[in-house]
């Protein structure tokens, strides 16, 4: 008997999952496994902690959901807690296990966490076989090397609209076969050292992990209210639920792909006609492509204060004061101060929003960008990694941005985008009733 591990990590769903089908038609019988990395719940060098209890509750359930997709096809999985270099050979060694299939990695702690894995298994003779599971464009379908991808956006977008094709994506197994595996045991929050918050009433979204719960949303923004066909227009929004997509949760967890989106996509515009709005999700998806490649390309440059420009920004020597204030929603500038009440009762901000409460950190604060960036790693349920430092980086002027410093007026923002105060008003006025 051949038998694999497939090990999910940030690809927690059946469809559209290359590692998963490969090791189905290489193997006789699989284990699939999930581990709670101890280095995922300490507290980073910026004193906040590495992942929030909004996002380990997404995450649970996202578990719990793939679980049970998985056990409808007669396997299930296996959870383990600790460190993957360690865990991980104990269930190769059980299960007599002779590859382990994985998702690959591309930033610098979870290549490190990979390499010391395969270090591990190479005593045991399991080899490790990676696949890239999480953009739209193959990096191997890539019109350049990862070397020589450009490093302005608008560049890299129109070659590859121009020179490549996105891959069909993989079905969902219909069976597969695994070893008798005991009922699923996820940890408690409070078990990972953090405290079970409940999302406000107010939130845009109550955000609910799991394969299940994506494909649901994909079908309510789709086809059931059809937002994304007025998506160009109505994407800078700040209240409600169908402003945006909001598939960003359920993208940085894995439990849907950005293929089977744009799959379902043509589905829409061959019954109902493209636009620009259609196109313009495909635009995001494609910038979500362009920071896991530039993080591919720059890897550690990406988390350093210089960024990939080795460039040293007027930064005021660290104020804790005022990085509280910012957090807490206690500026005084109203706009900054609603984004970062919705971030901090909610784990979620709209993209408007994020934009401007980092430009304020790094251009009105003066403050190390990456102290936003660590604390958005905490807060976030859609955190990616990637997308958010790069961002981050991008908007404290040391990233991808050709403009250089990128300053937003934040006065004008608001009065534009939140023209009658109710994005304010919906979060600043319990701070008046204090």
């Amino acid at each position: 008997m051949k038998t694999t591990i497939v090990w999910f990590k940030t690809d927690l769903r059946l469809h559209d999952n290359e590692t998963l089908i490969k090791a189905i038609a290489q193997s006789d019988s699989i284990v699939p496994i999930y581990c709670f990395d101890a280095d995922h719940f300490t507290t980073t060098a910026f004193e906040f902690q590495k992942t929030g209890a909004f996002r380990a509750q997404f995450l649970n359930e996202s578990l719990a959901d793939l679980d049970k997709n998985l056990r409808a096809l007669g396997s299930g999985l296996l959870i383990l807690r600790g460190k993957p270099e360690i865990e991980i050979p104990k269930v190769v060694q059980q299960y007599k296990a002779t590859k382990l299939m994985a998702k690959r990695e591309v930033s610098y702690e979870e290549k490190q966490t990979e390499s010391r894995v395969q270090t591990a298994l190479y005593k045991l003779k399991c080899e490790l076989q990676t696949y890239s599971t999480s953009t739209l464009y193959h990096a191997e379908d890539l019109p350049f090397s990862i070397k020589d991808i450009p490093d302005v956006f608008t560049n890299f977008r129109k070659k590859i609209e121009k020179e490549s094709l996105i891959r069909a994506p993989f079905e969902k197994p219909s069976q597969i076969i695994s070893p008798l595996l005991d009922p699923i045991e996820l940890p408690s929050l409070e078990s990972l050292n953090l405290k079970k918050l409940s999302i406000d009433k107010r939130a845009a979204l109550a955000f609910k992990g799991g394969e299940t719960e994506a494909i649901q949303r994909l079908n309510h923004y789709f086809f059931e209210t059809k937002g994304i066909a007025t998506y160009k227009e109505t994407r800078n929004g700040l209240v409600g639920p169908d402003y945006s997509s909001k598939f960003s949760a359920w993208l940085a967890m894995g439990c849907i792909s950005p293929r089977f989106i744009v799959q379902e996509l043509k589905k829409f515009e061959y019954q109902f006609g493209a636009n620009e709005s259609t196109y313009w999700l495909v635009f995001e998806l494609l910038w979500r492509d362009y920071f896991r490649f530039m993080m591919k390309k720059y890897n550690s440059k990406l988390f350093q204060q210089a960024g990939i420009q080795n460039k040293e920004l007027p930064v005021n020597p660290h104020d804790v004061k005022s990085l509280q204030s910012w957090i807490e929603g206690k500026t005084r500038v109203d706009f900054v101060d609603a984004n970062m009440i919705e971030l901090k009762r909610t784990g979620f901000m709209s993209n408007r929003g994020r934009q401007n409460v980092a430009s304020y950190l790094c251009n009105d604060l003066k403050l190390d960008w990456r102290y936003g960036a660590a604390y958005f790693e905490q807060q976030l349920i859609d955190y990616d990694v990637c997308s958010n430092w790069g961002n981050w980086a991008y908007l404290a002027g040391v990233g991808n941005d050709p403009r250089g410093n990128r300053y937003f007026n934040i006065e004008k923002q608001a009065s534009d985008y939140d023209k009658n105060k109710s994005f304010r008003n919906l979060w600043l006025k319990t701070l008046r009733m204090q």
